[in-house]
């Protein structure tokens, strides 16, 4: 009599992820405010809006040489060579502890952003602030530092699911904005446009390798049925 095989235990299902549908649509929300301030700056010749020159004010009314080597750290910590190790050792954490899907939508997220970012920024050449202490080329709009720090941020808080990594992105994202006004480097409009960059692609990064990692699943299970 043939002895009968040990059948090997079929992959494990994965559910369809409740807060996908949230994520879209804050995603959508994102996506459409960011167009709405985009031609806000358009039909405004690219030059400050009000609300620009208001902050922009109010950072130099509050400024002190304690205050730039503070706002110099975010700033330092977040650019590109900063972002880019931040980005790789996620990824590379993720890879060890065996959770590829998780490190491919913190490397597709952040590739992405940049991707849509700095061509974007180079194309509109907005001007930044005179009195700018970082950068002073014209590629103001939209923040990448803002648009990186929030994709990792939302991208951590969607993988991890704890509540102290949403705050800590949260204020992340916050000290990034304010540092980048702080030094002049960024119009208020710009910190926001990199927010809500951040936000779309992060959001819409995220659902689509979830439902590739489900479907995946899914014909892994009816395969070894």
């Amino acid at each position: 009599m043939d002895a009968t095989p040990i059948d090997a235990p079929a992959p494990p299902v994965v559910a369809a992820d409740a807060r996908r549908a949230i994520a879209l649509v804050i995603g959508v929300a994102a996506t459409v405010a960011f167009v709405a301030l985009r031609l806000a700056v358009a039909l405004n010749g690219h030059t400050a809006l009000d609300v620009d020159v208001w902050w922009d004010a109010a950072m130099a009314a509050i400024a002190s040489p304690v205050g730039v080597i503070v706002a110099w750290v975010p700033a330092i910590v977040g650019g590109t060579i900063g972002m880019i190790v931040i980005g790789v050792l996620t990824t590379i954490v993720f890879v060890v502890r065996r959770r590829p899907w998780d490190a491919l939508t913190v490397a597709a997220s952040i590739a992405l952003v940049v991707a849509i970012g700095a061509p974007m920024a180079a194309i509109i050449a907005r001007q930044r602030p005179e009195d700018s202490l970082a950068e002073t080329m014209a590629t103001s709009f939209p923040s990448g530092h803002t648009a990186v720090a929030t994709t990792i941020a939302v991208v951590l808080g969607l993988i991890l699911r704890r509540r102290w990594v949403w705050i800590a992105g949260v204020i992340w994202v916050l000290l990034m904005m304010g540092s980048r006004t702080y030094l002049h480097a960024h119009w208020l409009s710009d910190v926001v446009a990199g927010a809500l960059e951040g936000i779309a692609v992060s959001t819409f990064v995220w659902a689509l390798i979830q439902v590739v990692r489900e479907r995946r699943a899914q014909r892994l299970s009816r395969e070894s049925a």
